[in-house]
């Protein structure tokens, strides 16, 4: 049951957190003058976006959850630095 519950929460961070990120980069852009929207940009912003929820997650957010199972660890820190 927790591991369901770890699931419904990681969905519930990329999609509230990864749309707000996403919209925020949007607005930067409107800013400029410049559409991301139908362009390879889009995609390359909505990529860098996972991957920076993937490291907030694996490295704090994974800590305070439901599943208290083994596995848990941090990424390496010659991967990513913060």
């Amino acid at each position: 049951m927790r591991a369901i519950l770890e699931l419904i929460r990681i969905i519930a961070i990329l999609s509230i957190l990864g749309s707000l990120m996403g919209t925020s980069v949007k607005l930067i852009y409107a800013g400029f003058g410049i559409n991301v929207d139908h362009t390879g940009g889009a995609w390359l912003a909505g990529l860098s976006i996972l991957t920076l929820l993937f490291v907030l997650y694996r490295n704090k957010l994974q800590f305070s959850g439901f599943y208290k199972g083994a596995g848990k660890e941090k990424l390496p820190k010659k991967l990513v630095i913060l």
